[in-house]
């Protein structure tokens, strides 16, 4: 598997991983959950748009989206102990796709 399939694989990953977050796992209290989806996505819908074009740049673009998931991924790991699961799996996820890149 190339890097550029781990990094798209990764990018929707993530993308799962926040439906599951905020639908299932941990459902917002103060939010309705598609704003808490919509803003959490925000950062790897441009990426998962260019993995569905074929552009070699999805890869470029998901890292920098995956920055910024790793710092929510670590913030929710040190802040909220009930969310240190999905937290830590959006940290992985995000390593991935910034080693992928890389």
């Amino acid at each position: 598997m190339t890097a550029q399939r781990v990094a798209a694989a990764s990018i929707f990953g993530l993308i799962a991983l926040v439906f599951a977050w905020h639908l299932y796992w941990l459902p917002p209290e103060r939010v309705p959950a598609w704003l808490a989806i919509a803003f959490h996505t925000a950062p790897m819908i441009p990426a998962a748009q260019l993995v569905l074009l074929r552009r070699r740049s999805a890869a470029f673009w998901g890292a920098l989206g995956a920055l910024v998931m790793f710092s929510h991924g670590v913030m929710e790991a040190w802040t909220a102990p009930h969310a240190r699961i999905p937290a830590g799996i959006e940290i992985t996820l995000s390593l991935v796709v910034i080693l992928a890149a890389s």
